[in-house]
């Protein structure tokens, strides 16, 4: 069973926002008392962030979709939806998150790195929050925004100091048993390790992690044997280290060829040749492999590598080899320029920024694109008349129906808002009317100016009164 996953494909939707309510406040005596709808709730936002204890990206393998609770509707006597809660994932040190078109959205390295995969939606305006003097009691309220939902690819790229690389049973899991505390598994067979080991040396006053990367073989770079899946996690190490097998038992094989063949994986996968190489020649406990070593240690050192010879088994070799390393790690810490506290930069928008765009496309339709008018459209009810009419005094004020005018638009021009697969399509008319516009003010309810019902009783009571005692003096019998 597969026990290390370090690329998926995760399906994360936020959750929605809630709608608001249309509400009429009613008491003893005070049947109409004003609105009272309260907000809906903010949808959860989906937040990747770092944890440490977590290595392997092997939960979201078996449970690929994830979803953000939903944030809660509105009610009357002002009461605001419950927000949604916030569902966060932890991912391993060295995420990268990347869209459905491989461009990078995060590369996530560092205890508590976060990253907001998906946006929860905003929750709708009460009636209450929509009342003016102007519209005193709106008879609709807001839709809550639906949460984004997209697709995400997460690639973990390890986060060590020193990649061990080489072919299939070259030593690198018993150099890293024994350089560290890890404890691989190793065995006299060709791709023992399936999945990069990490270990941590400490050597002098520099402390330095070591990754044992699964074996590259010729076409690793093209996918062949395991290599492409974990090339990526030799990108971020500071020295690559080659282990050259002295001992091999492959006739067709020798230390050179096998260094000469990695190198060339490195290259076609890119990226690597500004990397410091150190060569490692292990096995040399065995009298083949030391003689071996002496024989091309001398053509190794003229391409200019730096040679160390060394045995896991015998434990010769390695304290050399580890301080080579510490100091070559020290020296590239050192180099690294200093990291700035992240500084927030405001870019205010243009002058001339309207905040949308009209455009007319191939087919005569209008089709207008904004953040503003899209996430209107969609917190509106088009079964409330009202809402519609309200919608229209917003682009308005806008300047969405200025310009319409001014790109051509006519009466009766089809008119889109929003994206091609999911746009609100209209006739337009340069001034909307609505069916609540047609019974007076766009959002007054004439309800509340009329007298209450005891009141008016009284007035009905008092001029019948006033009527029969206006008859009785106008009666006379003489």
């Amino acid at each position: 069973m597969t026990t290390f996953v370090d690329r998926v494909e995760l399906h994360v939707a936020a959750g929605s926002g809630g709608h608001g309510c249309a509400s009429v406040h009613r008491e003893k005596f005070k049947p109409l008392g004003g609105p009272d709808g309260g907000n809906g709730g903010r949808g959860g936002d989906v937040i990747l962030v770092v944890d440490q204890s977590v290595t392997t990206l092997l939960d979201y393998h078996h449970s690929p979709h994830r979803k953000a609770t939903n944030g809660q509707p509105g009610a009357g006597d002002n009461r605001s939806g419950k927000d949604g809660q916030d569902l966060v994932l932890p991912v391993p040190d060295g995420t990268v998150v990347l869209d459905k078109q491989g461009n990078v959205l995060a590369d996530l390295v560092g205890q508590g790195t976060t990253f907001i995969a998906g946006q929860g939606g905003r929750g709708g305006l009460g009636n209450a929050a929509l009342a003016s003097a102007r519209r005193k009691a709106p008879g609709f309220a807001l839709l809550g925004e639906p949460g984004e939902a997209r697709d995400v690819v997460m690639e973990l790229k390890t986060v060590a100091d020193v990649a061990l690389v080489g072919y299939p049973s070259a030593g690198k899991s018993s150099l890293i048993s024994v350089l560290s505390a890890a404890k691989p598994k190793i065995a006299d067979y060709p791709f023992t390790t399936l999945v990069p080991n990490l270990g941590v040396v400490t050597t002098g006053s520099t402390v330095y992690t070591i990754a044992d990367v699964p074996g590259l073989i010729p076409g690793a770079s093209q996918g062949r044997g395991l290599g492409l899946e974990f090339l990526r996690h030799v990108e971020r190490c500071s020295v690559l280290v080659h282990i050259l097998d002295t001992a091999t038992l492959e006739s067709d094989r020798d230390p050179v060829s096998d260094l000469d063949v990695i190198e060339e994986e490195l290259r076609q996968y890119g990226g690597l040749d500004d990397r410091p190489r150190i060569v490692v020649l292990n096995k040399i406990d065995i009298p083949d492999g030391q003689d071996l070593a002496d024989m091309i240690r001398p053509d190794l050192e003229a391409r200019g590598y730096r040679v160390f010879e060394a045995s896991a088994i015998a434990r010769t070799g390695l304290k050399e080899l580890s301080f080579a390393l510490a100091e070559i790690i020290a020296a590239a810490r050192a180099a690294k320029p200093v990291e700035e506290a992240t500084r927030i930069v405001i870019r205010p928008k243009a002058v001339d920024d309207a905040g949308y765009t009209v455009v007319q496309e191939e087919d005569g339709l209008f089709r207008v694109r904004g953040e503003k008018p899209e996430r209107w459209v969609r917190q509106t009810d088009f079964n409330n008349d009202e809402a519609v009419g309200y919608l229209a005094d917003r682009l308005n004020r806008l300047g969405v129906e200025d310009a319409l005018t001014k790109a051509g638009a006519r009466a009766g021009d089809g008119v889109a808002i929003g994206p091609e697969d999911n746009a609100v399509v209209f006739d337009w008319e340069p001034t909307m009317m609505a069916g609540a516009e047609m019974l007076g003010r766009r959002g007054e309810d004439h309800r509340l100016e009329a007298p209450r019902p005891a009141a008016q009783r009284r007035k009905d009571r008092d001029a019948e009164r006033d009527e029969a005692q206006r008859e009785y003096d106008e009666f006379d019998p003489f």
